[in-house]
């Protein structure tokens, strides 16, 4: 039985536009088996796809934090004896990065990726025993399936990516409003945030049509600004803290999800949850949103853009999203 390897390891949004190779490489190879390496961080998303027979993870961003630590070299050496361990005719790494090649090499298969000319840190492709050209002029997305389709001999299908993931966890304990948006207000960098006085006046119209605004957060910083929002409009939910995979049970249940550029927007997408991404310094033609079958998904704003809050209303109600 053939068997294959993929190494996608961050960030979250990046690993969810890898989710539709998945389905692509069964509809050709329903034989084959498939393991995927990730950081530990984001393992819960290959977990959610049926399709992944084995996840294994790494732990990159903590190894580099402890770098001298015995339990960083003995984690390390586990992995490699973890991938030894298994015979895979075929290693793809779809993040094209130098620290994903290495971790590749760990696997004793030919090893393919971008070539030079279509990578991100083209020093990486140095690494690999076949590399494909692959456009970078496209949404991430397309240029995944376009690389594992060149690197397992396909055509690349022509329908719509299925990210083919469902949620799992048992939420029940949250008691949550019946009908809610959720509000994926947190971001990497505080240029891509939208205001806390559109958050308010958001949940107020949302108010005004019978919904409640359902709050995440991941951060201390997150946290207060979810409190600011609650504290000054009504029917506005914070929740605890939660695990991703108890995230993705919350963005399964919402009736739209509406958030900044952040990887949790691109999860709402492949849980097929109607999704409205806000845009303000990032440009979303290459890492927006991405509709699947079965999803709806719109990006607004773009570099250096502020969307409003009547044009995020606008798209809600004249998309009939809500």
């Amino acid at each position: 039985m053939p068997r294959l390897l993929i190494v996608k390891t961050t960030s979250l949004g990046d690993v969810i536009h890898n989710l539709p190779v998945i389905n692509d490489i069964r509809a050709r190879h329903p034989d084959m088996v498939i393991d995927w390496v990730v950081e530990e961080s984001f393992a819960d998303i290959p977990r959610l796809h049926p399709g992944v027979d084995s996840v294994m993870t790494v732990a990159m961003r903590r190894w580099r934090k402890q770098l001298f630590a015995a339990q960083t070299w003995r984690e390390i050496a586990a992995l490699k004896q973890q991938l030894q361990a298994r015979t895979y005719d075929l290693v793809l790494d779809t993040q094209g990065l130098l620290k994903s090649a290495l971790i590749s090499r760990l696997a004793r298969a030919p090893h393919h990726g971008y070539d030079r000319h279509s990578i991100r840190e083209p020093l990486a492709a140095c690494l690999y025993n076949s590399r494909h050209k692959v456009s970078r002029q496209q949404h991430a997305v397309p240029r995944i399936r376009q690389l594992a389709a060149q690197a397992l001999g396909y055509t690349i299908p022509g329908n719509l990516p299925d990210y083919g993931i469902a949620s799992t966890a048992d939420i029940s304990a949250l008691h949550l409003p019946e009908n809610y948006v959720v509000g994926l207000h947190g971001s990497s960098r505080d240029s891509k945030l939208w205001p806390v006085d559109h958050w308010i006046a958001l949940a107020e119209h949302l108010h005004a049509k019978g919904l409640a605004l359902v709050l995440p957060w991941g951060s201390q910083a997150e946290h207060e600004r979810a409190l600011d929002i609650a504290a000054k409009s009504a029917q506005t939910v914070v929740l605890p803290r939660l695990t991703l995979n108890q995230l993705a049970a919350v963005i399964a249940t919402a009736r739209a999800a509406v958030g900044v550029d952040t990887g949790l927007m691109h999860l709402a997408v492949a849980l097929k949850i109607p999704s409205v991404a806000i845009y303000t310094d990032t440009d979303p033609a290459l890492t927006g949103i991405y509709p699947g079958a079965g999803s709806i998904a719109f990006n607004l704003g773009g570099r250096h853009q502020l969307p409003a809050v009547d044009e995020v209303s606008r798209c809600l109600a004249d998309h009939q999203l809500l």
